[in-house]
């Protein structure tokens, strides 16, 4: 098969991108206790840089968003010189990066908290699910409900976030607002119980994260700002009780700040990619910018979808694990490597930076079949 759509380049605004091959967020907890990136993360990030955009792993925008063991993050003078490391080690390869921006809520433990404190939510509502700490599972607890006079503090700390991203060198940021985390959580009844005027209606539910992507948007610009949504996913044990009419209205929303582009998980988050009479990617006529496929694609999939104009960019996760030179094997048609899930999260090098590039010889091999 011909992969001339998915390997022809794109203009995301400012950011020249060489292909439509996105890598995707990738949670690895390979950070060190205090949320720095290590020499090894310049290295994964370095080999996997032909993509034509680099999405980094969430990475929390303070102590107080963090919900694993050993995730990075991105508000400290310390991990902003570490991830300067990560960008400069991109760039040098010619590639392309953005920060993904992360504040898990609710999606957290005590032990992972500043102080021991109770992770924060929009509403006392603990998720059914167990949280990974540096000691091991644990039950989640039920969150303290965010006072409304506490919200501009946590749009300060999207801010701070964006102007260390802009120092660590990134290209953009992608703001998180998807899979049961904060900003998801408040966009949805599942989560979002409240009485006052961020709870309710839909236009009340949507009201903080859009003060967050205006805040987010005014530090780097709207052209280098983009935004991930999970629209019928259940992750982190969120639900809601008509996500079609909450997606439109926050999609609409979304286009018309003009963002870099809108980052769709059309599916279950690891799942199914047509798990509900609502299509999550029914929301691309929503929005006026470049679309962003994620779920399960594979190169066929995401030629076929970008060919019929369906996606501008496609997004791939476990493949760009295990296949660091992913875009040279789509443009030789040559076979990929499997992951080993045992090394996903935690760890070192092992299942991080020693998965090997196809040869010269392989190379050859592949061209020639061609």
């Amino acid at each position: 098969m011909s992969y001339d759509h998915l390997l022809k380049p794109l203009d995301l605004g400012p950011i020249a991108l060489a292909n439509r091959v996105v890598m995707a967020p990738l949670t690895r907890s390979r950070a060190t206790s205090e949320g720095v990136p290590k020499d090894i993360h310049v290295e994964y990030y370095r080999q996997r840089a032909s993509a034509g955009l680099i999405i980094t792993e969430a990475t929390n925008i303070s102590p107080e968003g963090r919900g694993y063991a050993w995730t990075p993050g991105i508000f400290s003078d310390e991990q902003v010189a570490a991830w300067k490391k990560v960008t400069d080690a991109v760039h040098e390869e010619g590639g392309k990066m953005v920060l993904q921006l992360w504040h898990v809520g609710r999606v957290s433990h005590p032990d992972l908290q500043p102080g021991g404190a109770l992770p924060v939510a929009p509403s006392a509502i603990a998720p059914a699910m167990k949280a990974f700490t540096e000691t091991g599972m644990k039950d989640a607890v039920t969150p303290r409900a965010l006072e409304a006079g506490e919200l501009p503090r946590v749009i300060d700390d999207y801010v701070k976030a964006t102007e260390n991203s802009k120092r660590a060198g990134f290209d953009g940021v992608e703001i998180h607002s998807a899979n049961g985390y904060l900003l998801d959580q408040f966009l949805r009844d599942g989560a979002n119980q409240r009485e006052d005027e961020y709870g309710g209606s839909i236009e009340n539910r949507m009201r903080f994260p859009l003060m967050v992507v205006d805040a987010v948007a005014g530090v780097f610009g709207p052209e280098r700002t983009g935004i991930r949504i999970s629209p019928v996913s259940p992750a982190n044990d969120l639900s809601d009780s008509d996500p079609e009419a909450v997606f439109t209205a926050y999609v609409k929303e979304l286009s018309r700040r003009r963002l870099a582009y809108l980052h769709v998980i059309e599916g279950a988050t690891r799942g199914d990619r047509d798990p509900h009479q609502f299509k999550a990617w029914s929301l691309r006529r929503h929005f006026d910018g470049v679309y962003m496929g994620n779920n399960n694609y594979t190169p066929d999939l995401a030629e076929e979808r970008l060919a019929k104009g369906e996606i501008d960019l496609a997004c791939f996760g476990r493949p760009f694990i295990s296949n660091p030179d992913l875009v040279e094997r789509i443009s030789l048609g040559a076979p990929l490597a499997e992951w080993d899930e045992a090394t996903f999260y935690g760890g070192g090098a092992e299942g991080y930076t020693d998965y090997p590039a196809l040869t010269e010889e392989e190379k050859a091999r592949y061209a020639n079949a061609a």
